[in-house]
């Protein structure tokens, strides 16, 4: 049976291209049969990824088949895989999140769960001396997804090994990390094509904080403006999305990647109080800046509270 490999929902360039790695790891140094799967249209960044290293984009799929075999990558929470994940047979888990909890598995697995910045990373370890079958595609897919996932070493996520893993790839493939990652950056800022709702569902988790259900969202950008120019729509798509999800708020970060803070969209008192008991800021209009804040899993999800 061919194994599926896939990350979450909302595919990100370390979600996607994690996928491919993986698949091209298990089938062609393991001698396995895998294929990498999407759970979604992939963002710019990472459609950008996809054409820059020569990658076709992977089939998307809503769901998957009972006992269907799977490998599960950049992420372990129920709610960001397909619907009836727990009636697959899952084969291994590859992630660098905190635990949820809810995924089952019909025999023992493996697990490989590391505090880096990056599934690509935990990857690139395991694999150790087999990186060197790796072909040049498969590393600079690796690399992309460090600098994705680091903002290119600026996140507070950024171990020195993420650091030292990417520096080694760029120098093994003779790429300039700084053109790379601007080239990236550039794709991931043009979301001039995005619904107000797309946007807001573009790199987003679902979080219950103190009995609320919250689709937490963030773009990262280089250009904030384009997206603030925006605020009022996307204040406007929040309900119907939020309801169409079962979330009941939708909350928006805007990261301006090279000024390292984030813009916090406020359109109603349940975010306001949100942001005043979460990062100490006094908010007094529609949106709150807030300096330093460049992390979903490190800084906005541990900070969550009413």
């Amino acid at each position: 049976m061919t194994t599926l490999v896939f990350g979450h929902k909302s595919p990100d360039t370390d979600a996607t291209m994690s996928a491919i790695i993986w698949a091209w790891y298990l089938t062609h140094v393991k001698g396995g049969d895998a294929e990498p799967r999407l759970l979604g249209t992939p963002n710019t960044e990472a459609a950008f990824v996809l054409k820059h290293w020569g990658f076709a984009q992977p089939e998307i799929i809503q769901d998957v088949a009972p006992g269907q075999q799977v490998v599960i990558v950049d992420t372990n929470n129920p709610a960001e895989l397909p619907p009836s994940i727990n009636e697959a047979t899952i084969m291994a888990i590859i992630d660098h999140h905190m635990l949820v909890g809810g995924l089952k598995s019909k025999t023992p697995i493996n697990v490989v769960m590391r505090p880096l910045a990056c599934t690509a990373t935990v990857m690139h370890d395991i694999m150790g001396a087999d990186l060197a079958k790796c072909p040049r595609e498969i590393k600079g897919a690796m690399l992309s997804c460090i600098l994705s996932d680091t903002l290119e070493f600026r996140s507070p996520t950024t171990t020195d090994h993420d650091r030292a893993v990417a520096e080694a790839l760029a120098a093994d493939l003779g790429v300039s990390i700084p053109e790379l990652a601007a080239a990236m950056f550039a794709a991931k800022s043009d979301v001039s094509a995005f619904s107000d709702a797309a946007l807001l569902r573009m790199d987003s988790k679902e979080y219950n904080v103190a009995g609320r259900e919250l689709r937490i969202s963030v773009l990262e950008t280089t250009s904030p403006a384009t997206v603030l120019a925006r605020k009022a729509a996307l204040m406007a798509a929040m309900p119907g999305v939020a309801a169409e999800d079962g979330a009941e708020q939708v909350l928006l970060f805007v990261i301006d990647i090279l000024r390292e803070e984030a813009t916090l969209l406020v359109p109603n008192d349940l975010v306001k109080a949100l942001a005043e008991a979460s990062f100490g800021v006094i908010v007094t209009g529609d949106t709150v800046l807030i300096p330093g804040l460049m992390s979903r899993k490190k800084q906005i999800i541990p900070a969550l509270k009413l």
